[in-house]
């Protein structure tokens, strides 16, 4: 059953997908009224004139239907100032559709077939994050942007990880988290601890193993006793200490130094750290998350890391999707985003224009989330009006997408070409275009990248 009892509106000229869902939203708790069109829909929706939304707390909506679809029924709420959030599904997602749902303010984006739990978790979460919006405009106390109760982003890898996040979170499991630099994995160590019990009293302590010199490193780890060594004046807690009842994170676990990795084990084992000069150790009840960029599997077979430390780190492993992998992700980050940079910057941006958009969907990303959040809060200081424009974006952007589509706009094909060898043809074409990125050019052509692996594969056969 749902956390959150609602009122929703089912729109979609589908008459057995209509009940089927109907059926699968009442069993959760909702209460449902359907409607087969986008006008019948906004009947329904106008049916309480006065109000800045309607009797409904949220819109689940087709996108493809006789007369008005349901971009234009999501455009049609905005003109009115109808603030109820709206779900959007289609059988022809892509990328760009998703973007333009997003652009016009969607609160999520359904690709047709779905599951079951893939609707009930959107319309859980819109309904969550439209909570959290309530209870910040009637004054109550949030957590701000920084802390959102929700990742930024409703991919399905993102969806995926936030449900392992919301089950992982209560327990006190070690979560050890895996990823490319940049795709955010201190924030998903943040959003467990804002899963877990110890969010309520205890504190989220952070430190980065690859950013602390390694003649410090333990004794910022474990805390020293007055004359230790030569400078211990005073007494220090360690950092492991200081999260007693929290969670604590390991950053680029990975790059610990070897000499340090066996006392770690022993907080994991033992639950307890001696501090430099000590003579008794003490107890802490910390509950660990190991984060890295590198593959522990082969720095083990190197003999880079301990073995049994890795056994202790992995009772459960999260994997992040780097951007590339997600892209229909970059419209809500985007967004979220320029929201905090024109706080800091006390700028008033508000949009990105159309043009800008394309440009941060034809990029790779290889430096992922905080590419993009370098590259939004770079353009907010150069925007002049309160939408960041094409010229307000760096330059190597610029050129790369006009690049691209130059290198597009021209490919012959010989009269009499079979089919196979024109696909084979504008793959290769592409990719040349992309300078080999096998994920830019999937994109471009609306294809899996798996489609162009087993491809290009089979050429070489």
């Amino acid at each position: 059953m749902s956390k959150f009892k609602a009122e929703i509106l089912l729109v979609d000229d589908d008459a057995q997908a209509l009940e089927s869902m109907r059926k699968i939203l009442e069993l959760e708790g909702h209460s449902v009224v359907t409607a087969v069109d986008g006008q019948a829909a906004l009947d329904l929706v106008r049916s309480v004139p006065g109000k800045p939304r309607s009797r409904f707390d949220l819109v689940v909506s087709d996108v493809r239907m006789p007369g008005l679809g349901g971009l234009e029924f999501l455009r049609a709420l905005s003109v009115c100032g109808d603030e109820t959030p709206v779900i959007l599904m289609t059988a022809f997602g892509r990328v760009e559709e998703a973007v333009w749902a997003m652009k016009f303010g969607a609160a999520d984006f359904l690709t047709k077939p779905f599951k079951r739990q893939a609707l009930v978790s959107a319309i859980e979460m819109a309904l969550k994050r439209a909570h959290v919006r309530g209870r910040s405009a009637s004054g109550a106390s949030t957590a701000g942007p920084a802390s959102s109760s929700a990742l930024v982003g409703r991919s399905q890898p993102m969806r995926e990880l936030e449900s392992i996040i919301r089950k992982v979170g209560p327990t006190v499991a070690t979560v050890l988290i895996q990823g490319e630099s940049g795709t955010g994995k201190e924030m998903i160590a943040r959003r467990i601890h804002e899963e877990s019990p110890r969010a309520a009293s205890g504190r989220f302590v952070a430190i980065n193993c690859a950013a602390v010199p390694e003649h410090l490193i333990e004794s910022e780890l474990f805390g020293f006793e007055k004359g230790a060594f030569t400078g211990a004046s005073n007494a220090k807690e360690g950092l492991l200490e200081s999260a007693h009842g929290g969670t604590f994170l390991l950053d680029e676990v990975g790059d610990m130094p070897l000499s340090l990795q066996a006392k770690l084990l022993r907080v994991l084992q033992e639950g307890e750290v001696r501090r430099i000069g000590a003579n008794t150790s003490r107890k802490i009840d910390v509950r660990v998350i190991a984060a890295t960029h590198r593959d522990l599997a082969e720095a083990v077979r190197t003999g880079q890391f301990r073995q049994d430390l890795l056994y202790r780190l992995e009772v459960v492993t999260i994997s992040v999707p780097p951007l590339r992998e997600r892209m229909e992700d970059i419209p809500d980050l985007a967004n979220y985003f320029l929201r905090v940079s024109s706080e800091r910057h006390e700028k008033r941006v508000v949009s990105l224009s159309e043009e800008a958009f394309e440009v941060l969907l034809s990029h790779s990303w290889p430096g992922n989330v905080r590419e993009l959040s370098n590259v939004i809060e770079r353009a907010v200081v150069f925007a002049q009006r309160d939408q960041v424009t094409l010229e307000d974006l760096p330059a190597h952007l610029r050129t790369q997408s006009a690049s691209v589509s130059q290198s597009l706009d021209t490919i012959a094909v010989p009269l009499g070409t079979t089919l196979k060898n024109v696909e084979e043809l504008l793959i290769r074409k592409t990719l040349e275009a992309t300078s080999g990125d096998k994920q830019m050019t999937a994109k471009l052509l609306g294809i899996n990248s798996r489609t162009i692996y087993r491809k290009l594969q089979r050429e070489t056969d």
